[in-house]
């Protein structure tokens, strides 16, 4: 069993910058990918952003150029870098990670973000 627990949310104006950290129990080295999922009151959860094991990083349209996903392997934690931030990325912001030859998925348990404008 994998654990995730992300922190790093909380209240921040437009234009704004916060850091979210995702800290796993495992080797995330090990991991097929972790990634990021926001979800939005109302709306479904939508993928964010997420890295690789070969370190490969993708990124929704939306954030492109403003989020920046990041990892540092040896404190098994990925990290997501959210600048120029706007309202709409208002969200519970979840850390995902894909897991062995079925690439099961495990999901913390969210944290806040909230953007005033």
């Amino acid at each position: 069993q994998v654990h995730l627990v992300e922190s790093g949310g909380g209240l921040v104006q437009a234009g704004g910058s916060l850091r979210l950290s995702c800290v796993a129990s495992g080797n995330i080295f090990s991991f097929n990918a972790m990634g990021w999922y926001r979800q939005a009151p109302g709306k479904e959860r939508e993928w964010v952003a997420m890295i690789t094991k070969g370190g490969s990083l993708n990124y929704a349209d939306s954030v492109k150029g403003r989020f920046t996903v990041s990892r540092d392997v040896a404190k098994n934690a990925v990290y997501l870098q959210m600048n120029s931030l706007k309202p709409e990325d208002t969200a519970v912001y979840y850390c995902n990670a894909l897991i062995g030859v079925l690439s099961e998925s495990y999901w913390g348990q969210g944290t806040q973000v909230t953007i005033s404008s």
